[in-house]
């Protein structure tokens, strides 16, 4: 099969069109007709350095390849829009198995409400995926992005923590025994868009997706809003079964917690009158919302602190792309 009959046995599998949608794939160029602001972000997974395929099928694959990228969007309190897809593909791979990579891909697209409106398909040395996405709100100013924390802001986090660097210790080492929830925080995440709607609704000063581990994040917002955010690391939500394989692979939990990355979860700055709020509108989505520090005026140079509530400092930094690491 060539690449343009692939092409379109692909697009046969995609979602239809979104409002914004005007002409998708199968031109040279998608049109779309969006009204009020636009959100783009790009994201990219490449094997070996992302994942393996010795642990994730090419479904899994492409659906945290689309997840990813679409978390995102989530972490600005955007209505999800459009994605376009660029996937290297190397020789070995055939018709069928690239077709299982799409239908992951397409998978997390219709569950979101994403339009894939087009990308590109070659041969590369590895598989590789780069995912461009965009977002839509009414106006600009509605986006949240990771510069509006200020002094008194109260700091939460969704959902639970830990569960993505559990899981991916339980891929690496196949003797250590683990619950299967946890391996599904690290091949299949869920980009947030409800819960990042409602945090904006309810007066989100500031948010980030936790894609390189809260103690990292945390440090973006900080920096981006030039303040001190103070990390309680007692409050961190563990997600069920991380405290117990942290103890049975030599691990702190903390650790998993605040530095694995890879949740997907949102942190985010609110007013403390927005706090009461805030947890209601979640827990109406299934998904708690804890209270996991503060925003303080920064003295001296912008910076995330992880703190023991005895004052005690917690040395922790998240994920650095550029910092050597084994492959996923």
């Amino acid at each position: 099969m060539g690449e343009f009959e692939l092409l379109a046995l692909l697009r046969e599998r995609l979602p239809d069109a979104g409002p914004q949608v005007r002409l998708g794939s199968g031109d040279d160029a998608a049109v779309t007709v969006p009204g009020g602001a636009v959100a783009t972000s790009v994201d990219a997974l490449v094997e070996g350095v992302h994942f393996r395929r010795e642990t994730a099928s090419l479904r899994q694959i492409g659906r945290k390849a689309m997840s990813a990228a679409l978390s995102d969007l989530a972490a600005m309190g955007a209505a999800p829009g459009e994605a376009y897809v660029w996937l290297g593909a190397p020789e070995a791979m055939d018709e069928a198995e690239l077709l299982e990579l799409g239908e992951g891909l397409a998978a997390v697209a219709t569950e979101t409400g994403t339009t894939i409106a087009g990308g590109d398909l070659t041969r590369a040395p590895v598989l590789s995926l780069a995912v461009t996405v965009t977002g839509h709100a009414p106006n600009a100013d509605d986006f949240v992005t990771r510069g509006g924390a200020r002094p008194g802001d109260a700091l939460v986090v969704s959902g639970e923590l830990g569960g993505a660097a559990a899981g991916l210790l339980l891929l690496e080492d196949p003797s250590l025994a683990g619950d299967d929830a946890l391996r599904a925080r690290q091949l299949d995440p869920t980009p947030r868009f409800a819960a990042g709607q409602a945090l904006a609704a309810a007066g989100a000063t500031a948010m980030i997706d936790l894609s390189d581990g809260l103690a990292g994040d945390a440090a973006h917002i900080a920096t981006a809003s030039q303040a001190l955010l103070v990390v309680d690391a007692d409050a961190l939500p563990l997600a069920p079964g991380v405290a117990a394989l942290a103890a049975a692979s030599g691990r702190d939990p903390l650790e998993l917690a605040a530095a694995g990355g890879e949740d997907y979860e949102l942190l985010a700055a609110l007013p403390p009158a927005a706090l009461g709020p805030a947890q209601k509108a979640l827990a109406a989505l299934g998904t708690p919302l804890t209270a996991i520090g503060r925003v303080e005026a920064a003295a001296g140079r912008p910076r995330a602190e992880l703190r023991r509530r005895g004052g005690e400092a917690v040395p922790i930094r998240g994920f650095d792309q550029l910092r050597p690491r084994r492959p996923r």
